[in-house]
């Protein structure tokens, strides 16, 4: 799932919530929040991308390394 349909899905579920409990929202909110999930996961898969390319580039310099080492 895409992060714009998994916050969507997250705040069409809040929506439930909120109206099971017998309260209702401007719908302009429920869009808001939206943005403010969509927002947090992309923060999160980007903290995680950074990391992984910090690996690699680690990773790649080890085998720099260990290539001349054997040369």
């Amino acid at each position: 799932m895409h992060q714009s349909d998994h916050a969507k899905a997250m705040a069409d579920r809040f929506r439930e919530l909120v109206e099971e409990a017998g309260d209702s929202l401007p719908v302009g909110h429920y869009d808001e929040l939206k943005l403010i999930i969509e927002a947090g996961i992309d923060t999160a898969l980007l903290e995680v991308m950074g990391k992984i390319a910090s690996q690699l580039t680690k990773m790649s310099h080890d085998i720099q390394n260990k290539a001349e080492f054997f040369n």
